[in-house]
């Protein structure tokens, strides 16, 4: 495995983050799909093994219990400072007024019962999940400058919004002197590549480290296009991502795969991974070869023909994935 810093800081993370939606239990929240503890464990094994140290949650998971499995499995495994845990916050948490949201209150409310869901002292990156319209962007910035100055959290990320309003974020938090933002999770594949148009110019410029989620497109990009899956058959968000626009681009991926005679997965993240500007894509993983196929890829270089091959035939999108 190799690892690099994330961003301009001094964080080292692998190239490869574990991304724990997927484990949480099925009766809680809305993911049916996920895996429960039992079932959950054998990947964190696993992804130790491969040298995986960055794993990405969020408090919204599977209602919390994606944290409760994360922080019990890893911290059963090996010791906290040896892995860097990123969760995220946002979603709503609790019925009624300031049971969501980016205000002073949810947050300072939310990274605790985090903390006691990972069950560690500290999170190593605590990201916002969304943009919060409700509230005055100051307001969320100067509570997170406050839990890093509390040692509750080490950096802080963002997730998926538009580049004029990460801007924002990042120049009034350098006005004011509160700590900034030192990474972008956004929605970034073969299938979607708006991001490039704005968001990736911006990360590469401020010196943010880019860490995509659904570098797979939700599994699209690993299988012929008509062929569905257990999630796939449930995920409603995911289903409106995707048009028949993109097949070309998956028939694409599969092409090259059989002529590299590697599994799909792997072209797809070479490809992500190809771009200076991405850190490190999270990759969900609820079969032992999605793990594999993925360490396997850091290693996978495409040429400019390959590349080439896989971009041709993408088409604009509306903008998606901020929701």
């Amino acid at each position: 495995m190799d690892y690099v810093n994330l961003g301009t800081t001094g964080l080292q993370v692998s190239k490869i983050c574990l991304g724990c939606m997927s484990y949480g239990e099925p009766t809680r929240g809305n993911q049916p799909w996920s895996l429960d503890e039992d079932a959950a464990v054998p990947f964190f094994r696993q992804a130790l093994d491969a040298g995986i140290n960055f794993f990405d949650t969020a408090n919204v998971y599977s209602a919390g219990s994606s944290e409760e499995i994360t922080g019990k499995t890893l911290l059963s495994m090996v010791d906290r400072d040896d892995v860097v845990i990123a969760t995220k916050v946002h979603g709503r948490m609790r019925p009624g007024p300031n049971g969501e949201g980016l205000s002073r209150k949810a947050i300072l409310s939310e990274v605790d019962h985090s903390l006691r869901r990972l069950g560690t002292d500290y999170i190593d990156l605590y990201q916002i999940h969304r943009w919060d319209y409700r509230v005055p962007i100051e307001e969320t910035l100067e509570a997170l400058h406050d839990v890093v100055k509390a040692g509750k959290v080490r950096y802080l990320g963002a997730s998926s919004m538009h580049a004029w309003q990460f801007t924002q974020a990042l120049y009034l938090a350098d006005l004011h002197g509160w700590t900034r933002f030192i990474s972008m999770q956004n929605y970034y594949n073969l299938l979607y590549r708006e991001e490039e148009r704005e968001m990736l110019p911006l990360c590469d410029d401020q010196g943010i480290g880019v860490i995509p989620w659904s570098p797979l497109a939700r599994g699209r990009l690993t299988r012929p296009w008509d062929e569905a899956t257990n999630r796939s058959e449930k995920d409603e968000f995911g289903r409106s991502l995707y048009g028949e626009r993109d097949r070309p681009i998956v028939d694409a991926v599969l092409e090259l795969a059989q002529r590299r005679g590697v599994a799909p997965a792997q072209i797809a993240l070479a490809w992500v991974l190809s771009k200076p500007v991405v850190t490190s894509p999270i990759v969900g993983a609820t079969k032992t070869h999605h793990l594999a196929d993925a360490v396997a890829a850091v290693d996978l270089r495409l040429d400019d023909d390959e590349i080439a091959l896989l971009e041709q035939p993408y088409r604009p999108h509306w903008v998606a994935g901020f929701r």
